[in-house]
């Protein structure tokens, strides 16, 4: 009878810990994007300027750039990132990008720290 029990309990065991891991390879992937406020002098947001993302290697000799990606930012001087193509669940680690932001005359430079499934926020300023 004790044999029976303790084959039950490790049946149900093992059951248990195949819903446990099935259940956790099922979550769903939450976005990771990079939000760029692009302000000028007056931290005025700036609508339709020119917004570059990149990240370059940290290693002499430097490769070539690792990531790139532009869009103009929007009518509220908001320009939107996504890296869900980039960033895939279990993967570990986190990306700093330089960010370019230009519009006519006015120019100007920032870094982002990107985490996973985060909307990560950053200002840039122009002038």
């Amino acid at each position: 009878m004790n044999i029976m029990i303790k084959s039950a309990f490790y049946g149900a065991l093992i059951v248990g810990m195949g819903v446990v891991f099935s259940s956790s390879g099922c979550r769903k992937k939450k976005d990771t994007t990079a939000i760029i406020y692009v302000l000028d002098a007056q931290n005025q947001r700036v609508a339709g300027a020119q917004v570059v993302l990149k990240g370059e290697s940290t290693i002499t000799p430097s490769p070539p750039v690792i990531l790139f990606d532009t869009t103009l930012s929007d009518g509220s001087g908001v320009a939107i990132f996504n890296f869900n193509d980039v960033y895939q669940l279990g993967q570990a680690g986190v990306a700093v990008l330089n960010i370019e932001a230009r519009k006519d005359a006015l120019s100007g430079q920032a870094i982002i720290k990107i985490e996973q499934e985060k909307a990560n926020e950053e200002t840039v300023f122009i002038q």
